[in-house]
C-alpha cells in the first residue's frame, strides 16, 4: 500500500494489491498516509502455499482489476 500511495504522489500511475487477510492493515495504511479510500485489489489468501496454477490465476484477476483500477473502467 506505502509503495502504491507514494507511486501516486510522485505522479506514477499505480495500483496496490493485498490479500483477503491483510485488507484490514491495508486500509488503515492508507489512512495513516493520508489516503483514506484508496482503491486496492484483493486476493485470495494465502499465496505461500498456493501452486503454480493457482497463483496464476490469481494473478490474472488481480491484473484485471488493477486494469480497471488504473483506467477508471468500472466508474
Amino acid at each position: 500500500m506505502h509503495d502504491a500511495v507514494a507511486g501516486e504522489r510522485i505522479g506514477v500511475p499505480s495500483a496496490g494489491i493485498m490479500t483477503e487477510s491483510f485488507v484490514s492493515a491495508a486500509e488503515l495504511m492508507a489512512r495513516v498516509l493520508g489516503a483514506e479510500g484508496y482503491p486496492f485489489a484483493v486476493i485470495e489468501h494465502p499465496i505461500s502455499s498456493a501452486d503454480e496454477a493457482v497463483l496464476a490465476a490469481r494473478a490474472e484477476r488481480a491484473a484485471a482489476d488493477c486494469v480497471q483500477l488504473l483506467t477508471g473502467a468500472n466508474e
